[in-house]
């Protein structure tokens, strides 16, 4: 059980390095987002097993997954019709 959170813990720690790295595309940021995403439910599902009134939360979070996805891939799409590239250089968010 420990060597699972050890390698979950890693994987997490491994998506959050990726989305630091790779800043130059946002398709890149957003599957290093949704990595993170994926972990934390993984996480979030094997702690709950134990508990039997948190069952809800994994549910909850895979959710909240979606939703982050859909609006990430919509403000993707967005940008590179504006733009033409994904490019997170071209994305300003001060202008209207």
């Amino acid at each position: 059980m420990a060597l699972t959170y050890i390698m979950l813990l890693t994987t997490f720690s491994l998506a959050l390095t990726g989305t630091v790295m790779n800043r130059t595309h946002m398709m890149s940021m957003l599957l290093g987002i949704e990595a993170m995403t994926l972990n934390l439910f993984m996480i979030m599902t094997m702690l709950s097993t134990n508990s039997p009134h948190s069952t809800a939360t994994p549910i909850i979070m895979i959710t909240m997954a979606a939703c982050e996805a859909s609006t990430g891939l919509t403000l993707l799409m967005l940008t590179s019709k504006k733009n033409t590239n994904d490019h997170m250089k071209n994305l300003n968010l001060l202008q209207c």
